[in-house]
This record gives C-alpha cells, sequence and structure tokens, in this order.
C-alpha cells in the first residue's frame, strides 16, 4: 500500500480513505483507483474503487451496476454502490490482495510456470462459468486480475466496455492495456467472449515473462502452444475457456479451482508481501480529526 496522495479524496461516501491499495510506480494500466477506506466509526474496513482519470464516469457506473448484481464465482464481488453521476464508487468488504503487476513486482519477475498454470486454470473456470451464461467479463489485464490466499479474482468488469462503445477504435484510450486488447475490439469491435481468452492468453504471457505482447522465446515451452492460441488474430480460432482449464490443469475436476475456503499455493515473496498488506491495514489508523 502506498500513503495517500494530494490529489486523492479524504472520503469517499461514508468511508475515510486510508491508503492507495498499489503504490502509483508499480501500477500498470490500472481501469480504477482503487482505496483502502474505513467506516468513521472505525467498524468497517473496505476496499473502494474509482473510475480512472479520463474514463467516462457515466459508462463506468453503468458496469459497477452490472458487477454489483453479479454472483460468478471466481469474480470479485462488487457489495456497495454508491456517488454520484460525476462521482460513482464502489465498496467490498476488506480482504489482502495484490493486482497481479504488483504480484510480480513482490515475487521480484515473472511467476514460475507452475503458479502460472495454478492461475490460468482458475481465471479459465472463471470464464467458462461466466460465459456459459452468457456473461462476458470485458475488461480482463493484469491490473484487473487481484490475488488473494484462496484464488485469483477478476475486478475491472466491463472496462473494455466503459471506455468506449462499440464502434469506436479503442487504441490508446485512458485506462486500457493494449496489450490485452483483442485485434478485434483494438478496431473498435464488439466485447464477447473471444475477446475474453485473447485477453486471457495475454495475461498468462505477462505472468510468465512479464510482458503482455513478449517475445516468443520467453514463454516457458510447455504455455506457448496454449498462450499463441488464445492471442490468434481470428476469434474463432481462440480455444473456449474449459478447454484452456484441462491443458493448464490436466486432470483436474470443474469446480476444483474457483476460489474457496482452502488457501492455494503462492510463491513466498507473494504470500508475504499479502501478509504485509494485511498487517499494514489493520495498523492504519483513522485520521486524529475523525476520531
Amino acid at each position: 500500500m502506498e500513503g495517500l496522495r494530494q490529489d486523492d479524496p479524504p472520503r469517499i461516501g461514508e468511508y475515510v480513505t486510508l491508503a492507495r491499495l498499489v503504490a502509483v510506480a508499480e501500477a500498470r494500466v490500472v481501469p480504477e483507483r482503487r482505496y483502502l477506506a474505513r467506516s468513521a466509526d472505525g467498524a468497517r474496513t473496505v476496499l473502494v474503487s474509482l473510475p480512472a482519470p479520463g474514463v467516462d464516469p457515466v459508462r463506468w457506473a453503468a458496469e459497477a451496476q452490472w458487477a454489483h448484481r453479479l454472483t460468478q464465482p471466481g469474480f470479485w464481488p462488487v457489495e456497495q454502490f454508491g456517488g454520484t453521476a460525476a462521482f460513482p464508487w464502489h465498496a467490498s468488504p476488506y480482504r489482502p490482495v495484490l493486482p497481479l503487476n504488483a504480484a510480480l513486482g513482490a515475487h521480484g519477475g515473472p511467476l514460475p510456470e507452475e503458479a502460472v498454470r495454478v492461475l490460468g486454470a482458475a481465471l479459465a473456470e472463471a470464464l467458462a462459468s461466466a460465459h456459459v451464461l452468457g456473461v462476458v467479463h470485458g475488461g480482463i489485464c493484469p491490473a484487473s486480475i487481484l490475488l488473494t490466499a484462496y484464488g485469483p479474482l477478476l475486478a475491472c468488469f466491463g472496462a473494455v466496455r466503459a471506455a468506449a462503445p462499440e464502434g469506436t477504435p479503442r487504441a490508446g484510450l485512458p485506462a486500457l492495456d493494449t496489450g490485452c486488447l483483442a485485434p478485434e475490439q483494438v478496431a473498435g469491435g464488439p466485447v464477447d467472449a473471444p475477446g475474453d481468452v485473447h485477453a486471457l492468453g495475454a495475461v498468462l504471457a505477462y505472468a510468465a515473462t512479464g510482458h503482455t505482447v513478449p517475445e516468443r522465446d520467453e514463454i516457458p515451452a510447455g504455455l506457448r502452444p496454449l498462450i499463441a492460441a488464445c492471442l490468434s488474430r481470428d476469434p474463432a480460432a481462440r480455444p473456449e475457456p474449459v478447454r484452456l482449464l484441462t491443458e493448464l490443469a490436466p486432470g483436474a475436476a470443474y469446480g476444483t479451482h474457483a476460489e474457496g475456503t482452502e488457501p492455494v499455493s503462492l510463491p513466498g515473496r507473494v504470500v508475504a508481501a499479502l501478509s504485509e498488506q494485511a498487517a499494514g491495514a489493520l495498523a492504519t489508523e483513522l485520521p486524529a480529526e475523525v476520531r
């Protein structure tokens, strides 16, 4: 976490902001700003999200309202929604989380292949459960993957849709990680399930190499064919999430990779960073003028 800056809001709704979730130096392209915040009576600690600078707050709020209604496994829960048309926000009870980019920073570089497989299997399972119901995430990128001790969660629901409507080219738009956008989405095409698969492939490439558009030889040999298939320029050639799950975790039963009650295996430095964040959150006090 990082202390607040001059341009950060001191309050968001009924919450007092305490810290940024991720230091500015660790941030990649982030579709939303995230803060650790606490109710004025000290009873409730939350993570609050705001639209990133340059994002249309009305479109961002519409996607946040959809996320508020979702109960998909593997998706970051949006439990409270508030604010105004010009200043919308959403919040969830605090738990220790690291965006994937911050996790690579804590680890000191790309994740081991086995960790990438575990990450990919969990995300593929979440997408499979969503796509079968016609739900398209539309915002997968390193900053939207939140790692917890019990598995990864997909945040930033609808970030691509929020950035620009269909028919509008999306290259270079604020808060969009262009390296994760499918070619058809860059050109203004629809935000659909094959686009989610392309974005997942870019995320796995990033987790394995530190780059969303790496050289082929940088990717571990065991992951190259699958990542290449995800990143195909032809949407119809991209694999379904269920196939990704079975290839990333051969023999695994469907339903075993969703976030649950059993801790998952994470690199030691990532676990340490989650623990450090939790301790910091507990130790952070409300400003004296609030207490």
